[in-house]
């Protein structure tokens, strides 16, 4: 049974984290009963799959037990199951794929190591193939819808398509950009609740540098270099992964599936505290 000490702690924790979660439903139009429901749809869900008593199957009354719901929410929630769209993921994961595989496999570089304009389809090194390669079933001409809609690929006049970016930020107006909310966050949610639960030398790696002091004149500046280096660490993991990855190298065997990736954020706020200078 968790402490009230580390009840309080988690409750600030939570409320911490709902507020921008908040803050992005009130924008968007979602009610608190509609976040009510879909909070008990994940209850459920997560009582279910991972609360079960080992060797019995896992009940409503059980659920609503350890859930403090009705037996009729539960019961309700069960029969309609937990909806979830991954169309939005889906495309996310793709599209930045295919941008990754075409900074980083040696058939889609120059000798200078620079991305090369490829032709649509036809002879390899192809924007077809590349779309084949590292995003699998969907086709190539909506990976390059995508692409050109968000500036990171043009075509140029001679018919070549052009590697404009090297990463993938959807438009901000797009609602893939909202699904990423339900990608990312989880993952470092994940993150943090693995460490929380593991042995030292079992932990994930998970670190963060944070100053409160600084003055506003500095920060474009600094924000350039932080993005420089991040994207160039996040190119340079993504190098050592691709080699590992059975997609992308089907000489690569071993068993199970297993999916890994390091994420890297840049946070900014105010602090209002008069007592500085």
């Amino acid at each position: 049974m968790a402490s009230a000490a580390l009840h309080e702690v988690l409750s600030k924790a939570v409320l911490s984290l709902l507020k921008p979660l908040v803050r992005i439903l009130l924008r968007n139009g979602i009610s608190f009963g509609q976040f009510s429901d879909l909070a008990k749809r994940v209850y459920v869900e997560v009582a279910s799959d991972e609360f079960s008593i080992p060797g019995k199957p896992q009940t409503t009354s059980r659920i609503s037990t350890i859930t403090g719901l009705t037996r009729k929410d539960v019961q309700r929630l069960r029969n309609e199951g937990l909806a979830s769209d991954l169309a939005a993921s889906a495309k996310y994961s793709r599209a930045a794929r295919v941008i990754s595989a075409w900074i980083s496999e040696p058939a889609y570089l120059n000798k200078q190591g620079a991305p090369v304009h490829l032709s649509f389809e036809g002879a390899e090194p192809s924007f077809s193939a590349l779309v084949k390669e590292a995003s699998g079933d969907i086709t190539a001409r909506t990976i390059l819808d995508e692409l050109v809609n968000i500036d990171a690929v043009r075509q140029q006049d001679d018919g070549r398509l052009e590697l404009l970016v090297r990463a993938y930020i959807p438009m901000a107006d797009d609602v893939e950009k909202i699904g990423i909310l339900g990608t990312d966050v989880t993952d470092l949610i994940n993150t943090i609740d693995h460490n929380l639960n593991s042995k030292q030398d079992q932990v994930y790696f998970q670190r963060k540098v944070c100053y409160d002091n600084l003055p506003l004149e500095v920060m474009a500046e600094l924000r350039d270099i932080i993005v420089e280096k991040a994207q160039a660490a996040l190119e340079d993991m993504n190098e050592d992964m691709a080699k590992c990855d059975r997609d992308r190298d089907k000489k690569v065997k071993g068993s199970g599936r297993v999916r890994a990736g390091l994420g890297i954020y840049y946070f900014q706020d105010e602090v209002n505290d008069q007592g500085r200078e």
